[in-house]
């Protein structure tokens, strides 16, 4: 895809997260990329639905993609993305913090 500096390069680090999704979202496109954005995934009980989640993407139908303003992964959004992981059986989810000055990217592995 567009790389994540392609995109800080086009439009910064100093956006809204809407933002910032939308020009990642032409990125994959532009590669043609399978994904979904705003990916929903139920949490259950006993078939019924406790709550649920918002994916930013599911990329390829096996890698979960979280989008963040600033430098660093809060633990919150760490331990939320592991749920996302377990939730899927997916491996592979990344996180991409946009900040004022870079974009650090991080993999977050599901080793269960």
């Amino acid at each position: 895809m567009e790389s994540f500096s392609d995109v800080y390069n086009q439009i910064g680090g100093n956006h809204q997260e809407k933002y910032i999704q939308k020009a990642v979202a032409i990125g994959l496109e532009k590669v043609g990329l399978k994904f979904t954005e705003q990916f929903y995934v139920p949490i259950k009980m006993d078939g019924k639905i406790v709550g649920k989640y918002y994916l930013d993407f599911l990329i390829e139908d096996r890698i979960i993609l979280e989008l963040k303003r600033g430098r660093y992964i809060p633990r919150n959004v760490y331990f939320q993305t592991t749920q996302y992981l377990d939730s899927l059986n997916l491996k592979l989810a990344i996180v991409a913090c946009f900040a004022t000055d870079a974009v650090i990217i991080k993999r977050i592995i599901n080793d269960k």
